[in-house]
């Protein structure tokens, strides 16, 4: 009998030989390793639009990398659930080093201080929250990651608070959509949502 990490990162028994995952597990570490692409590419995506683009929809000013980065909380949610606690903070790790590679210093360190604590928090409050079904997890955790990652990366990346309703703006919306999709993919898969 080998030890395998649960949802909540614990080791547990597993039936399982080493090496050789049940088609279900298969299917959940693969799920996990795109999601942590998806969260890597989110990141870096969020961090090179922040520096150069910008989008005006009336008195809101949008940094684009805010749209971008809203999908990141919710794709971090199900690393956490296919790859556990350590496949998360390895993925939070992967994802600051990558932010010094794509975005100037002084949007990197805004991005590396605003998703280790934003992301802590949404780590934080998704295990808090699964007792009470998916869609409550995602939603309250990437609530609370988004109001945090803002409120951090606005000053640190821009030394105003102009920005901030545009920020938090951007991340709700892109967070919605990411939360929509995913809570509809847990419910083809049977999850309590």
């Amino acid at each position: 009998m080998t030890a395998a990490a649960n949802v909540s990162g614990a080791l547990a028994p597993s039936p399982l030989p080493a090496g050789r995952l049940g088609v279900r597990e298969s299917a959940a570490s693969a799920a996990g390793w795109i999601s942590a692409g998806c969260y890597l590419a989110a990141v870096a995506g969020a961090n090179w639009a922040s520096t150069y683009h910008v989008l005006v929809a009336g008195p809101l000013v949008i940094p684009l990398g805010a749209c971008v980065a809203g999908a990141a909380f919710t794709a971090r949610d199900v690393v956490h659930d296919a790859l556990g606690v350590v496949g998360v903070f390895a993925a939070i790790a992967a994802g600051t080093v990558l932010s010094a590679a794509v975005a100037t210093p002084r949007i990197a360190v805004a991005s590396a201080t605003a998703f280790l604590l934003s992301e802590l928090t949404d780590s934080w409050l998704y295990r808090r929250w699964q007792p009470r079904g998916q869609a409550a997890a995602i939603s309250g955790s990437n609530l609370g990651g988004l109001v945090v990652d803002s409120v951090v990366f606005v000053p640190c990346a821009f030394g105003t608070l102009t920005l901030l309703p545009g920020q938090l703006a951007g991340k709700a919306l892109a967070t919605l959509a990411a939360v929509t999709v995913a809570i509809g993919v847990a419910r083809r898969q049977g999850v309590r949502s």
